[in-house]
């Protein structure tokens, strides 16, 4: 792949290289009942398109300044893999071998046990280097992050103004602190501002943004309980 001119970057694309050389991870979640060979295909594919920009990224700054091209999927370091508990015995023994091989680090993401169940394949457990349960937020941890989705949406959180006190309140009983929902919720409550022409962030919003976003039965649920199947990490070290 011969070089391209270094002035044909917008500064979109150097945001996006440069994202990608600092994270070099693919996330990746496998569809229900999926073959292990799509599996395989689509990391490789993804690998591949987050090597590619990290290659651009070290092109852009004079890392790389020859017509050599590296292999660029090699550049990627982590695969995590959400709603883990769907990989078949194929696809974990494909994912160990692509662990072993090219030293790729992988991180498991699914339900509480999953770990356990990573006992009966004695190769893959072998190296798995450890687990963590996310609990739900703390108060102060929750705090800060609305904290950080209140300067994106361009507004400042007060916890002492009645208002906000009373949208802090709605959250933290929609989501009881579920970091995902949070993730979840926030994109839908820019969305009823933007819609509605609204300046302030009120219960009223956040209710009519869960309303979209969260299922009714998912609200107010324990977190080491329902949810918590997105709380469990495994991540095999290099041997």
């Amino acid at each position: 792949m011969p070089l391209r001119s270094r002035g044909n970057f917008s500064e979109a694309d150097l945001k996006h290289y440069a994202a990608a050389h600092r994270s070099r991870t693919v996330f990746y979640t496998p569809e229900v009942l999926a073959k292990h060979r799509d599996l395989m295909r689509d990391i490789e594919f993804y690998r591949g398109k987050v090597g590619v920009l990290i290659y651009e990224h070290l092109c852009a700054i004079g890392k790389i300044t020859t017509t050599e091209v590296p292999r660029t999927i090699d550049f990627t370091e982590l695969i995590i893999i959400d709603e883990a508990e769907r990989l078949t015995p194929t696809s974990l023994e494909l994912l160990r071998d692509l662990h072993d091989r090219h030293h790729v680090a992988l991180m498991f993401i699914g339900m509480p046990g999953i770990d356990q169940r990573f006992r009966h394949y004695p190769q893959l457990y072998s190296r798995l280097g450890f687990s963590h349960r996310y609990r739900a937020l703390a108060r102060e941890e929750l705090l800060f992050v609305l904290t950080c989705h209140w300067k994106r949406l361009g507004r400042t959180l007060d916890p002492e103004d009645f208002t906000d006190a009373q949208a802090i309140a709605a959250i933290e009983r929609i989501t009881r602190g579920n970091f995902r929902l949070l993730e979840r919720l926030f994109p839908q409550i820019g969305r009823v501002l933007k819609i509605n022409q609204l300046d302030t962030i009120t219960d009223d919003v956040i209710e009519a943004a869960a309303s979209t976003e969260v299922p009714p039965d998912r609200r107010g649920i324990d977190n080491e309980d329902r949810d918590a199947r997105e709380a469990e990490e495994v991540r095999p070290g290099v041997p």
